[in-house]
């Protein structure tokens, strides 16, 4: 099925392979993540993930042909949302969210697809938010958590830069506020002071806005303890170019600081 002009949220396909099963979802956006999202679904089937929450992969357009449906809905992946759209993760994660709160979900769990993430601990997030809680980030820096074979300049630029900027906008101390494992709750996500289906959105402000916003409004937020591992040989698996990547990234921390995607 194709949806098209829905105010905030990019033109998608959604091919649905099993109807709405239980009370939270996962979103995954990935764009050509090949063996690394099939070894992550592989991982989240053997912890029985998909009992616990839906998988919904956001794609972004791949073209290594890692989502063919016989294999992931072998690994328990519940719907398959394709971007027809512009932009980038936060175009995705809009899609994801629009589908979604249209579906009944009482709350949403996103992570990376390049499989570095402890997907195994996506029941830890459905417990907070069972909780109350409306932001859970997942943090590889607090108290049980692991940072493992981290870049030297990542571990850095997170703890020195990205996680003080945050923490400031935020008025409350986060402490991985790069990582997009995190669980939000339908109360936050339709609170008319978010309002996370807007176009300007399109690359990592959401992401940054998603971090700040919940404990701006006095809503309920909390860091649980996650692993985040890089693989041991080969290239670092990320979307962020060095220069240009990094050098966006702090102009979306000083805007959001700025309140510039408040409504």
């Amino acid at each position: 099925m194709i949806y098209e002009n829905i105010k905030g949220v990019p033109n998608f396909s959604c091919d649905e392979y099993q109807p709405k099963k239980t009370k939270y979802c996962v979103l995954i956006p990935i764009i050509n993540e090949g063996e690394r999202i099939l070894k992550e679904l592989s991982r989240a089937k053997r912890a029985d993930v998909p009992e616990a929450a839906d998988i919904i992969l956001c794609d972004g357009g791949s073209t290594d042909n890692s989502l063919e449906r016989s294999r992931i809905e072998t690994l328990g992946v519940n719907t398959l949302l394709v971007k027809q759209d512009v932009g980038k993760q936060g175009a995705q994660l809009r899609m994801g969210i629009w589908w979604a709160l249209e579906r009944g979900y009482e709350g949403i769990i996103t992570i990376d697809g390049n499989n570095k993430d402890s997907i195994e601990d996506i029941p830890a997030f459905i417990a907070k938010l069972e909780e109350g809680y409306d932001f859970v980030q997942g943090s590889r820096f607090v108290a049980g958590g692991r940072a493992i074979r981290t870049p030297l300049l990542r571990y850095v630029s997170v703890r020195l830069l990205h996680a003080p900027v945050i923490s400031l906008t935020a008025r409350e101390w986060f402490t991985d506020t790069t990582n997009a494992y995190r669980a939000y709750s339908r109360a936050y996500l339709t609170h008319p002071g978010v309002q996370p289906l807007r176009d300007v959105f399109m690359t990592y402000e959401l992401l940054a806005y998603l971090s700040v916003r919940a404990s701006q409004l006095g809503m309920k937020t909390c860091e649980i303890p996650v692993t985040r591992a890089y693989p041991k040989t080969g290239k670092t698996p990320t979307k962020i170019s060095f220069f240009k990547g990094n050098s966006d990234l702090l102009k979306i921390l000083f805007a959001n600081m700025a309140g510039k995607y408040n409504p």
